[in-house]
């Protein structure tokens, strides 16, 4: 029987993240996966998706191009080639995966893997051949798929998941998107950006509905001048395929529509994969779809770790892999603190981006907090009228007391690169007055952090 001082399950973001790690570490390391390396997020999520929207937003200027004082002959676009752009970025970040795998000595093991007691995995092959490997510690990072609804069950047709959506051969003319999170939203942009109609529902009262309002309503704002149909506070309770197209039964403030389209996205969140993988043979402890572990990933069963989307944090690639670090850390003796889930940054890659960490104004309200908000516009911005990209704003909000940064909310041309600052910023517990106090470059976008600083200061200039 092979013998590992750590075998990884699974090989997402947080998987072969945690593989790498442990290498580093001196720790003999293996990692079973049953498709790609890289997971959902190299192969179906983060990566390919943005080449998606890369393709949607080059077609957009082309589009408005005599906005910058150019002439372009009538831009046209081939969906299947964006399609294939998309995945050919994917299969280039999965054999990057690969070169690291052998460029840190890490066994990959190909085929479905089984938990065991004793600290072993038992891993079926491809072709039926069952093999059992051992380790001192066994990390579970088998990440999560589209969550199904029982009113909106998936065909992979005319009701599809994120997958389905990447890989369309055809591009529908009306689509109907159930669910505004980050996936719902991205799709929506895409796919209303190249040419088709979209209508998204949301069961909340406003979309993006974990940012700040004042974010939520400046990206309905923006996607309602794009074209986009935005239905709120609405649910789709049933869905008729037995057409050539399909119909969705829509509940609304205003009573019941029917909405027709070629097919409908389902994107409400997601489902862990922890079933059939020897959860229940092990013993290890679950509630509500998530494996249960302490500060520093361990289940209830020694020996046995969990990481990422099967655990109760964010499902988020970069959480994923900042805990798959930490706890082979802290298996490798180092001294490590608890992951500080306040201040991880969330990300939605639409145009205009969002991009948020910490505190809603709303949250900080409810928290007790005598706060300073300030808000600096796009339009106000020297940069983002140049580039031609003014929409959004960045609003932070700050402990009036103290000056510690409480929250920070950003939409525009971007952003989801400017959040970093923030992020870092409150690490370092950073006052306002400091950042205040920084000089920023000019012109770029990211002077409006510091201008929505001096906006909360009551010194801003520039509005």
């Amino acid at each position: 029987m092979s013998t590992f001082d750590v075998i990884v399950l699974g090989s997402g973001p947080g998987g072969y993240v945690t593989a790498i790690r442990a290498s580093q570490l001196g720790l003999k390391t293996a990692i079973i996966e049953k498709e790609n390396l890289g997971g959902v997020c190299l192969n179906w999520g983060c990566i390919p998706t943005k080449a998606l929207l890369k393709s949607a937003q080059v077609f957009g200027y082309l589009q408005h191009a005599e906005d910058y004082g150019l002439k372009v002959a009538s831009a046209e676009k081939d969906f299947g080639a964006v399609v294939k752009r998309s995945r050919n970025v994917a299969d280039g970040m999965s054999k990057g995966v690969q070169f690291l795998m052998k460029k840190n000595k890490i066994e990959v093991i190909e085929g479905y893997g089984t938990l065991q007691p004793g600290k072993k995995v038992s891993v079926k092959a491809a072709d039926g051949k069952e093999t059992v490997y051992q380790a001192s510690h066994i990390i579970i990072a088998t990440g999560a798929r589209s969550r199904e609804l029982p009113s909106l069950p998936q065909d992979g047709k005319k009701v599809i998941g994120y997958r389905e959506a990447m890989t369309l051969e055809k591009q529908p003319a009306k689509m109907i998107v159930v669910g505004s999170g980050a996936i719902g939203i991205e799709f929506a942009y895409f796919y209303n950006a190249m040419g088709t109609e979209v209508t998204v529902v949301e069961f909340l009262p406003n979309i993006v509905p974990v940012e700040d309002e004042d974010v939520s309503k400046q990206l309905e704002r923006s996607f309602k001048k794009a074209g986009v149909k935005i239905m709120t506070s609405s649910e789709v309770t049933k869905v008729d395929t037995s057409g050539a197209g399909v119909k969705a039964t829509i509940k609304t403030p205003k009573g019941e529509e029917v909405l027709e389209a070629d097919l409908v996205l389902s994107a409400v969140g997601i489902k862990t994969n922890i079933e059939n993988i020897g959860l229940e043979a092990v013993g290890i402890a679950t509630d509500r779809d998530k494996i249960l572990v302490n500060d520093y990933y361990q289940t209830n069963i020694p020996g046995y770790y969990a990481i990422g989307d099967v655990t109760p944090g964010p499902a988020l690639a970069h959480v994923a892999s900042a805990e798959g670090i930490l706890c082979v850390e802290k298996i490798a003796g180092q001294h490590v603190e608890p992951l500080d889930y306040g201040n991880i940054p969330g990300c939605t890659y639409c145009t205009p981006e969002v991009a948020s960490v910490g505190l809603t104004e709303k949250k900080a309200r409810e928290a007790g907090y005598e706060i300073k908000v300030g808000k600096f516009p796009f339009s106000a911005s020297g940069k983002a009228k140049a580039s031609g990209n003014s929409d959004g704003f960045v609003k932070v909000i700050f402990d009036a007391k103290y000056g510690e940064w409480l929250g920070c909310h950003m939409i525009g041309a971007g952003v989801t690169d400017m959040i970093a600052e923030a992020v870092v910023a409150r690490k370092l517990e950073t006052t306002g007055h400091e950042v205040l106090k920084a000089v920023h470059p000019h012109p770029t976008m990211s002077e409006a952090v510091m201008e929505a600083v001096a906006d909360a200061y009551g010194e801003v200039i520039h509005i």
